[in-house]
C-alpha cells in the first residue's frame, strides 16, 4: 500500500513539473525557421519570404556608387599665381632717388607689409592710388605699380611678394592628422596635396570616405579610389571643404551565432558568408545552416525586380533565406551582398530545441523524484 502511495505521488509530482515546463516554453534565441516563415506576406504575414539565388543575388547586388560628379573632376587646375581677394601681399619700392617719396631720408627703398587685398579685389598703394590687384599675377601687379608710380618718382623698381595669408584657402576636417585651414599652393592644388598638407587620414584606409564640398555641389568617394583613379584626384578651388569620414555602416547579427552584436563594416562590400565569419560563423551545437536570414527594408525599386511585381508602392519588408547545406548554398552566401542596417540572424536547430527539451526533462524528472519522496516522508 505504501509503494503504491509513492508510485502515485511520483506520478503526480511529474504531471505537475511537466505541466510548468509546457507552460513556460523553452528558452531560446529568436523565431524558428517555420515560424519566420509562417510570418510571410504570402501566408498574410507583413514580410516577404524570398530564398536567394542567382536572379536575387543578381537584383539585390546594388550598392551605392562613391565618386565625383562631371563638373569637379572637369575642374582644370588653377593658377596659384593669380591674386585673389583676402590675398596679403607684401611690397618693396626702390627709387631712383636719394630722398624718395616713399623711402625714409638716407634710403632708396621703402618696405610695405601685410597689404590685404579687400573684398573688391583692391588695394592702395600710397602715391600710386587705389589698384585693382585680384585676378593679376604679382608680375602683372607689379608693372601697373610701376607705372603709377613713375609719374611720382623717376624709374621705380617694384618686388611684390605673397605673404602667408593666402586667399584661396581649403578647410580640411574629420578623420586626418591635422585638421585646419590650408592655402591652395602649388603643392596643394590637388585632393591628395591636400589632404597630405593635413597629415594624411586617420584610420583604416580602405573603408575611409573623402567629401569634398563645393558651393551647393558635394561629391563623395573611398579614400582608396583617389590613387587608383587619377580622375578623382580633382583642384582644389578656395572655400572648398573636405570631410574625412571612418565608415559608419553596419549589420546587425542575432541568434545562433558567435556573436550577437552590432558589427562594423570591415571592408567596401561584404558578403553573407563573410558577415559569418566575422561574428564567429554559425555555433555548431545550436545553428540551423538550412535557416540563414537576412531581414533588410528594401527600396521598392529593388523589391519589384526581385519579387517579380509592378503593383508595390514604398519600402518593403524583405526577409532572405539562405540555405548553407544546398549544392550551390555556399557559394550563394559568398555572393550575396549585405548592405548597412540589414539584420543577419540564424535559427536554431530542431535538434538543439530536442536537446533543451530533454535536458529540462531530465531535470524534470529529478525534481519529481525529490518531490514523489518528499510527499511520500
Amino acid at each position: 500500500m505504501k509503494l503504491l502511495a509513492s508510485k502515485g505521488a511520483r506520478m503526480v509530482a511529474l504531471a505537475v513539473v511537466m505541466g510548468i515546463v509546457a507552460s513556460c516554453g523553452l528558452p531560446r534565441s529568436g523565431p524558428t525557421r517555420n515560424e519566420i516563415f509562417a510570418g510571410s506576406v504570402q501566408r498574410e504575414g507583413d514580410a516577404f519570404v524570398v530564398e536567394v539565388n542567382q536572379r536575387v543575388i543578381a537584383a539585390t547586388s546594388v550598392v551605392p556608387a562613391l565618386g565625383f560628379s562631371e563638373d569637379f573632376q572637369n575642374a582644370g587646375i588653377s593658377s596659384t599665381e593669380v591674386i585673389r581677394p583676402g590675398d596679403v601681399l607684401g611690397l618693396t619700392i626702390y627709387e631712383n632717388v636719394e630722398d624718395g617719396l616713399l623711402a625714409g631720408q638716407g634710403a632708396n627703398a621703402a618696405v610695405i607689409d601685410e597689404v590685404t587685398v579687400d573684398g573688391a579685389g583692391f588695394i592702395f598703394i600710397p602715391y600710386a592710388g587705389r589698384i585693382r590687384a585680384a585676378g593679376n599675377t604679382p608680375n602683372a601687379l607689379r608693372e601697373i605699380i610701376t607705372r603709377n608710380l613713375d609719374e611720382q618718382t623717376p624709374d621705380p623698381q617694384v618686388i611684390i611678394r605673397r605673404a602667408s595669408g593666402d586667399g584661396a584657402t581649403v578647410s580640411v576636417a574629420g578623420a586626418v592628422n591635422g585638421q585646419g585651414i590650408f592655402p591652395v599652393e602649388r603643392a596643394t592644388r590637388t585632393l591628395s596635396g591636400m589632404l597630405a598638407a593635413a597629415g594624411g587620414i586617420r584610420g583604416e584606409a580602405d573603408i575611409a570616405r573623402i567629401t569634398v564640398v563645393r558651393g551647393a555641389q558635394s561629391g563623395t568617394i573611398w579614400f582608396e579610389d583617389l590613387y587608383v583613379n587619377p580622375a578623382f584626384d580633382i583642384a582644389m578651388r578656395g572655400g572648398d571643404r573636405i570631410l574625412v569620414e571612418e565608415d559608419s555602416r553596419s549589420f546587425t547579427s542575432l541568434g545562433a551565432t558567435g556573436q550577437q552584436a552590432r558589427v562594423p563594416f570591415e571592408s567596401q562590400t561584404i558578403s553573407a558568408i563573410e558577415a559569418i565569419a566575422t561574428v564567429g560563423g554559425l555555433q555548431s551545437t545550436l545553428a540551423d545552416p538550412t535557416g540563414v536570414f537576412v531581414l533588410r527594408n528594401e527600396p521598392v525599386e529593388i523589391a519589384s525586380q526581385v519579387l517579380g511585381r509592378g503593383d508595390l508602392q514604398g519600402t518593403q519588408r524583405m526577409i532572405y533565406v539562405l540555405d548553407l547545406t544546398a549544392p550551390t548554398g555556399m557559394f550563394e552566401a559568398r555572393d550575396f551582398v549585405i548592405r548597412d542596417g540589414d539584420t543577419v540572424y540564424v535559427t536554431e536547430a530542431p535538434f538543439a530545441q530536442w536537446s533543451k527539451a530533454l535536458n529540462a526533462l531530465t531535470g524534470t524528472l529529478g525534481t519529481a523524484n525529490s518531490i514523489a519522496g518528499l510527499a511520500s516522508d
